[in-house]
Parts: C-alpha cells; sequence; structure tokens
C-alpha cells in the first residue's frame, strides 16, 4: 500500500469546509468502521469520505453536529457510492437518523456482473494493483486517539470506490444489467436502522444449542440471559465476558456447588470466585424454569412449497446468467411471494422488493411457477 493522505474532521469548521466541498460532487464515495467487536452497544466510530482529490474521515466522536451530513445523504442529486452498504447504512440509520437516496454499492454490482471476487481487498487487488492491509481488520476504532496508520488504512476503503464504481457502470451497461442494479441500489435506502446485535434474540444463534436436550436448553437460556445483563452493564462483547463454549459445556454439566464449578477445570480461581454464585443461580433457574422454545415464522405448508418451487426456479435462473442465486431474487423477496401467492402482475407488482425491472423481467416466469404449483398440489390432493 502506498502512502495516502487525508483530512480528520473533527471540528464544526472541518465540517462545514467538507459539507461545500461535497455538495459541489455528482458523486461521493462513502465507508464506516464501527466497535462491534469490542464493545456491547456498537456505535459508528468513523466516517470516511471520497472525492476525486480528497479524502475526509469524520470523527463522529468528536461531539459534531452531524445533520448537515445526513442531508448530504439523503440529497438524490449527490450519487453515495459504499462497498457493502447494509451494515454501514443500518447503523448511519440507527445512530444518527439519516435518510438516503440515490445508492451505488460496488459489491452488489460486482455480484450482478456476475464477477468471481466482490470483496473490495480482491477488486482494490485486481483492478488498481492495490494491496490493502489486513492488520486493521479487527482493530478498535472506538478507541482515542487513533494511531496515524490505522487512519490511514480507514482513507484507503474509499479512495477507490469512484473509479471502480466508473468501471462497474461501462459494465453494467454493456451487459444491459443497468436496471437490475438500479433496483437492487433503491432496496438499500430502505434497509432498516440496525436493531441490538446482542440480547435474547440472539439467543438461537449460538453454536450447540439445537444438540442440547430441553433441561440442558434451558440452563443455558438463564446462563446466556445472566451473561448478556453483564456483558450490557459492562459495555463489552458478550463473547467477551464468557465464550459460547463454556456456557455450553455449563449447560451440560449443570454444577450445583461451587465445588462442582471449580472440579470443571480450566476456569480460573478468581473467575470461579468472581461468577461462581451467579453462574450457580442461573443454572438453579434453567432446572426449574421454561424450556425455551425456537421461534418460528407463521409459514403455512403450501407457503413453504410456493418457496422451494421459487428458489428451484431462481437456482436455473441464476445458473443461466452466471451469477449467485441471491443476486436474481433475494431469500426475503421469494418468501414475500410464497407468502402473498400473487396470481397477476398487478399482484406481482405489490411484492415488496418487486421492482418495475424484475416484474417486466421475471414476473411472468415467476407467476408461471407459482401457477405449477397450485396445479401439483390440486392432482396430489
Amino acid at each position: 500500500m502506498t502512502e495516502a493522505t487525508w483530512t480528520l474532521v473533527a471540528s464544526e469548521s472541518d465540517l462545514q469546509a467538507l459539507i461545500h466541498a461535497l455538495r459541489a460532487q455528482p458523486a461521493i464515495a462513502v465507508d464506516t468502521e464501527s466497535n462491534s467487536l469490542y464493545v456491547y452497544h456498537e456505535r459508528v466510530c468513523l466516517i470516511q469520505i471520497s472525492i476525486p482529490g480528497a479524502d475526509y474521515i469524520v470523527d463522529p466522536l468528536a461531539g459534531l453536529d452531524l445533520s448537515p451530513l445526513g442531508q448530504v445523504f439523503a440529497d438524490p442529486g449527490i450519487q453515495k457510492v459504499f462497498h457493502a452498504a447494509e451494515q454501514d447504512i443500518a447503523g448511519l440509520k440507527r445512530d444518527f437518523g439519516f435518510r438516503f437516496a440515490n445508492l451505488f454499492d460496488t459489491m452488489r454490482a460486482a455480484r450482478i456482473l456476475g464477477w468471481p471476487r466482490a470483496g473490495l481487498a480482491d477488486l482494490l487487488r485486481e483492478h488498481f494493483g492495490v494491496h490493502t492491509d489486513k492488520r486493521y481488520q479487527r482493530y478498535n476504532w472506538g478507541q482515542r486517539p487513533l494511531s496515524p496508520d490505522a487512519l490511514r488504512y480507514a482513507a484507503w476503503d474509499t479512495r477507490y470506490l469512484l473509479p471502480l464504481r466508473d468501471r462497474q457502470m461501462r459494465e453494467l451497461e454493456r451487459t444491459g444489467r443497468v436496471r437490475q442494479a438500479a433496483e437492487s441500489f433503491a432496496r438499500l435506502a430502505e434497509i432498516p436502522p440496525a436493531g441490538p446485535h446482542y440480547g435474547p434474540d440472539a439467543f438461537w444463534r449460538v453454536r450447540a444449542v439445537h444438540s442440547l436436550n430441553d433441561r440442558e436448553r434451558a440452563v443455558l437460556w438463564q446462563l446466556y440471559l445472566w451473561r448478556d445483563e453483564l456483558a450490557s452493564s459492562q459495555d463489552r462483547p458478550p463473547v467477551r465476558v464468557m465464550s459460547d463454549e463454556v456456557l455450553v459445556r455449563l449447560a451440560r454439566a449443570r454444577p450445583r456447588t461451587l465445588a462442582e464449578l471449580a472440579a470443571l477445570g480450566r476456569f480460573p480461581r478468581y473467575w470461579v470466585r468472581r461468577y461462581g454464585p451467579a453462574i450457580l443461580e442461573a443454572v438453579a433457574r434453567g432446572e426449574n424454569g421454561p424450556v425455551p422454545e425456537m421461534p418460528c415464522p407463521a409459514y403455512s405448508e403450501d407457503a413453504r412449497g410456493r418457496y422451494q418451487a421459487l428458489r428451484e426456479w431462481r437456482r436455473q435462473v441464476a445458473a443461466a446468467r452466471g451469477v449467485d442465486p441471491d443476486v436474481i431474487l433475494p431469500n426475503a423477496v421469494l418468501r414475500s411471494l410464497a407468502a402473498r401467492n400473487p396470481q397477476t402482475l398487478d399482484e406481482l407488482a405489490e411484492v415488496d422488493g418487486m421492482g418495475p425491472w424484475a416484474c417486466e423481467t421475471w414476473g411472468s416466469e415467476i407467476l408461471q411457477v407459482l401457477q405449477s404449483y397450485r396445479e401439483e398440489v390440486k392432482q396430489c390432493q
């Protein structure tokens, strides 16, 4: 990686100068850095912005009023170019209430074009001969001050997005995929604000949870709730309080005394002293408490059948087009189609995620898939 310079925006005067520069641009490149690896309550810690000839790093932790930047993000006359924008947009909406219009996502564009690699490091290396520094992929962006090397790394995340967008636009035009990309980018603007990364709803993401019996799962649930509350109060990621593997081990052993807990081994003495009583209380609650039931969306047997039929159709279309299946339509759109079961193009157009291009291109085929499934069901009755 060669030398990069940037302007750190940490004062109101710096922010005003940045906003003035951005309003003169038809497109800007944007990225963010958060601190999710180091805290329970994640927040956006940096906002990187590049325009031709200049890179900026905005410090949201400097107490700035970022509402003028939000006006730029909501301006349909200025295109905002991200790479893998989902988490960036969700985080910016959560922390600052920003709205977005006129987006371009270089990762989505690469996937729509069927490029074999869509990661930013791969694209920078292949198209610009730039090699990024992987040392900062797990950096704590919430700490202050940030090192010059870390800021240099952050600036590179946006420096090449505008020229990459230009190359991708030419390919999208050449392959006739501009409208598909535009509809995909438009969906990005509707992404909801980021919700809690942790909390009770994340329980079912614990590995091995499905390998436990009912009582062990009930104990694990109580241990999980205890750890989550402690992590929230300390503003630490739950796994930095206690790993999932340790929780599962405790749920299987279900110790009843401090001696039994200590006998499990591999736990330092201070760990048993600090957490032991609370762990035993959680185990006792689990021994006598309800068994958690996995949340299951209301989805009829017919809807599941329609969903599988649509997945098979999508697989074939994607193979012919040379892209991954979800590039054709995301799973969420297929689920909506399966649940709504449209029978006309007008009904199809009312399904979330089915824009004009998707309806024109895939509408008749989708309706035929759904009709064929209905006929198949009737024959089996």
